[in-house]
């Protein structure tokens, strides 16, 4: 009989008792990935921006930023909006890439309608590139007087004033609906180029001049300009014969 079945035979006839069972301690990290308790991986939801009237101009996107200690107004938007007087401030303001830029001034209690809501808000006023996608930041200050609460998972920015509040969902707003998409027209970048093009062949009549302005080919698509290209390209090549016909004497 082997060894391993007389090893059976003892523990089934209680001949043999089993060793002591030891508990081993896992570390939290170990744990969780045995019981599958990590959560789920996901990547970046985008940045929170919500809809606002400001000064009577709608904005459809303002920026709302839990990393900026201020509010943010570019000048060029400043300049367009009745927001009363500015005043001077001393403060010197730092960037992410630690740069520092001086702003011009401030401006206090503006009114910002968000929804229902009216928020008294202070905004810095920068000299700046104006950003069209996200033109003003709304910082820690404003979402502290909103008391704001941001689900980073779900996508929403909740804003309460008292027992009221509204919530803004980021898929819904980033979404587009199908209707406005296939009757809208975001963007036309070709009117230039196109114009151009036709400019150029409008004033230039003489083929000959369109076929090295153009820089024509024997394999251009426009008949004219092949043409002229292949009476330019046989010129050439019976200058290049001729300059080899003629040797010089020594």
């Amino acid at each position: 009989m082997s060894s391993y079945a007389k090893f059976l035979k003892e523990i089934l006839s209680s001949k043999r008792k089993l060793e002591e069972v030891f508990v081993v301690m896992l570390t939290e990290k170990c744990s969780a990935i045995l019981q599958n308790k990590l959560p789920q991986k996901l990547g970046d939801p985008g940045s929170i921006t919500i809809p606002c009237t400001l000064g009577g101009v709608y904005f459809e996107k303002a920026l709302c930023d839990s990393g900026a200690s201020i509010n943010l107004i570019p000048f060029s938007i400043f300049r367009k909006l009745d927001l009363g007087e500015m005043k001077d401030i001393c403060v010197c303001l730092q960037f992410a890439d630690q740069s520092t830029k001086k702003p011009k001034e401030i401006i206090e209690n503006v009114l910002v309608r968000v929804d229902k809501f009216l928020f008294p808000v202070n905004f810095i006023v920068l000299e700046m590139k104006e950003c069209p996608d996200e033109p003003i930041i709304l910082g820690r200050p404003f979402l502290a007087t909103g008391r704001a609460i941001i689900d980073v998972h779900q996508g929403q920015l909740i804003l309460r004033v008292d027992e009221e509040r509204t919530i803004f969902d980021m898929q819904k707003i980033l979404r587009f609906s199908g209707d406005e998409a296939s009757s809208s027209c975001f963007s036309i970048d070709m009117i230039s180029d196109l114009a151009d093009e036709f400019k150029d062949d409008q004033l230039i009549s003489d083929s000959m001049e369109r076929c090295l302005t153009k820089s024509g080919t024997a394999q251009d698509d426009d008949p004219i300009i092949r043409r002229e290209a292949e009476i330019l390209e046989k010129d050439s090549k019976d200058k290049e014969m001729q300059s080899e016909e003629v040797q010089p004497k020594l």
